[in-house]
């Protein structure tokens, strides 16, 4: 199961009362005030964890709550503070606060059709930690009260209420490269190729229905993740053929293989699939139009495959296509050199993080605003 969307009930823990309490022994019989405080309630914090993918661990449990405080006792004995509910979210995750949704917000989050929400947090980092809900503070005891013209208090304070609310968790997957194309391309027969992922492969369309990842090796231990986002329509940008829940895992990528069928086994022209792909990219974010891109054509091994090429080559002069047959396995090292050069990395051995900054291209580094920005002549 792949859940890459979910809203969860978010509770941090009540703080614990403070408490009136006065001290009462065989040879004090008229002590003075010694109740104590009490303890803090838990926060719910999320952790960017590279153990995990998506979001099904919330799937059968939509909820998030946190431990209370322990209420304070005599003797100023301070109560246990609750204990923290930590939850592990996979890279890429977006926090947005949502609101009391009607029925029509319902059945439009159903649809993946955007409604208001407030963002709360962008979870990128391995390691990184975001409290999402904090934990109520506890009260204080009768102890804090007591001054020279008021030795006997009865005051004392109850514990805060821990924050709560209801959070809608997306994921938008990061992937150094992303592969976008119609169905049946080969997107995932390519993955499979490059990476030792398995992702379900058929001769039909629409054969994957959720964002697969692999993770590409190179010599000099350094690698990528490629991801295959399941095919796209035209109409896309409009949600059409669940346009926006396969075009948000791209947003994160940092460079675009557009993948196309050079054989057009089901009827489909390579340069009309590449102008109606660059249409709907651009007209859901503009942003992803400026991405560096290049142009695989696939199936090379098939008839018709070499004449479709030159007139590929006719109409982007300035793109650079690289011809490669997937499931041949054939000019697949082309397609490795291109990725090696682009988004390669060393990873650390702690936690998947990157050991070198430099060592990442600049195209890497730098956001979709610092991208050369090409130009729309070329689409």
């Amino acid at each position: 199961m792949f859940v890459d969307n979910i809203r969860i009930y978010c509770k941090a823990g009540d703080g614990g009362n403070g408490v009136v309490h006065f001290r009462r022994e065989k040879f004090r019989p008229r002590g003075g005030p010694d109740g104590g405080d009490g303890g803090a309630g838990g926060d719910v914090i999320l952790q960017v964890s590279p153990h995990t993918d998506n979001l099904k661990e919330f799937f059968y449990d939509p909820k998030l709550v946190a431990k209370g405080g322990d209420h304070g006792a005599g003797a100023r004995k301070h109560g246990k503070n609750g204990k923290k509910r930590i939850a592990k979210v996979p890279p890429g995750t977006v926090i947005y606060k949502s609101p009391a949704l009607t029925i029509k917000d319902a059945v439009a989050m159903e649809r993946g059709e955007g409604i208001d929400l407030e963002p709360v947090a962008d979870l990128t980092e391995y390691g990184q930690e975001f409290v999402l809900c904090q934990g109520g503070k506890g009260g204080k005891g009768n102890f804090h009260y007591k001054s020279s013209v008021n030795r006997s208090p009865e005051e004392h304070t109850l514990g805060v209420e821990g924050e709560e609310g209801v959070y809608y968790f997306e994921l938008r997957r990061i992937a150094d490269a992303g592969m976008v194309g119609f169905p049946n391309a080969g997107k995932s027969t390519l993955v499979s190729k490059l990476s030792a992922a398995e992702p379900k492969i058929g001769s039909y369309p629409f054969t994957t229905l959720k964002p697969m990842v692999g993770v590409v090796e190179f010599p000099g231990f350094k690698r990528c993740t490629v991801a295959d986002i399941p095919g796209l329509i035209e109409g896309a940008h409009q949600n059409r053929g669940l346009g926006h829940e396969f075009l948000r895992h791209i947003t994160r990528c940092h460079v675009l293989l557009f993948v196309v069928d050079m054989a057009g086994v089901d009827g489909r022209n390579p340069i009309e699939d590449i102008e109606t792909l660059r249409t709907e990219i651009s007209m859901y974010d503009e942003d992803l139009a400026k991405f560096e891109w290049i142009i695989v054509a696939n199936k090379m091994d098939l008839e018709g495959a070499e004449e479709n090429l030159g007139y590929l080559k006719q109409r982007f002069p300035k793109q650079q296509i690289i011809p490669i047959s997937a499931e041949q396995e054939e000019n697949l090292e082309e397609l490795r050199d291109y990725l090696c050069e682009k988004v390669a990395y060393r990873p650390s051995s702690d936690k998947g993080e990157i050991a070198d900054r430099n060592d990442k291209p600049e195209s890497f580094l730098n956001s979709a605003e610092d991208e050369v920005v090409q130009s729309d002549e070329e689409v």
